[in-house]
């Protein structure tokens, strides 16, 4: 196990306090459930029944357990990749503060452990590793939505991923039958839950919950989205040929 440990990508560890410290590595493993999944769905492996053979220019995430993890991991492939631009384009340049720089390289490091996770993770039938992000709609020049413009902000497309991300791990909870599994969702939308909350904030303080994403007139229960509906949009962002279907999960 420990081999496996090592080999996914370091994040600086930190006595900063508070919000802005990133996590350190091995508490974020354990924090995200990659220890439960190396000792015991890792040792599982999946279904070797499954498939994900392109079919109408779609990648299909296949059925079954390995099916949401193929989709999970899919997920996680286009936010790691989205953050990763961020911080290469050097946050929205001159205009980050400083926090907002701390923030997002925090992200990215740990949206690159879920994603090097789930790849370690699917032992037998996994789908590519090489999904191929499409950000045209996105100005990594911008902090927020221009106005008049066509394109999203930096932070207004984090939100979009990170509500997406927690939508999706929330709908997609019914259709998994392992326990293990579905502990390892549930450990892992609660990190996604608070990217999503820290990236609200920056926008607009005190907005990290809102309707639109939990049902605070109703049940004041978190929203989900089944995976077909979260493909429908993540679609957006990928490449022609790494978009993605889900016929399994109605």
């Amino acid at each position: 196990m420990s081999s496996h440990l090592s080999s996914l990508p370091k994040v600086p560890e930190t006595d900063a306090p508070g919000l802005l410290a990133p996590v350190p590595r091995r508490s974020f493993l354990r924090y995200s459930g990659a220890g439960l999944a190396l000792g015991g769905l890792y040792l599982a492996g999946c279904s070797k029944d499954d498939t994900n053979s392109p079919s109408g220019g779609f990648i299909d995430v296949g059925s079954g357990d390995t099916g949401i993890l193929n989709y999970a991991y899919a997920l996680e492939q286009l936010e790691a990749a989205f953050y990763t631009q961020v911080v290469a384009n050097s946050y929205y340049t001159g205009t980050a503060s400083a926090a907002e720089k701390a923030i997002f390289s925090d992200l990215k490091d740990h949206e690159i452990i879920h994603r090097e996770f789930f790849k370690q993770a699917i032992t037998t039938g996994r789908i590519t590793d090489a999904l191929v992000p499409d950000f045209s709609g996105i100005d990594f020049m911008q902090r927020t939505t221009a106005s008049g413009s066509t394109k999203l902000g930096v932070l207004n497309a984090a939100m979009a991923f990170e509500d997406l991300g927690v939508a999706a791990y929330n709908g997609a909870g019914r259709f998994i039958t392992s326990a293990d599994y579905l502990t390892l969702a549930g450990k892992i939308v609660s990190v996604e839950a608070r990217h999503a909350a820290v990236i609200r904030e920056l926008i607009t303080t005190n907005t990290f919950v809102a309707n639109d994403v939990v049902d605070t007139m109703g049940t004041g229960e978190e929203r989900s989205k089944r995976p077909q509906v979260v493909l429908a949009t993540a679609n957006n962002f990928l490449a022609a040929g790494s978009k993605l279907s889900a016929n399994s999960f109605a």
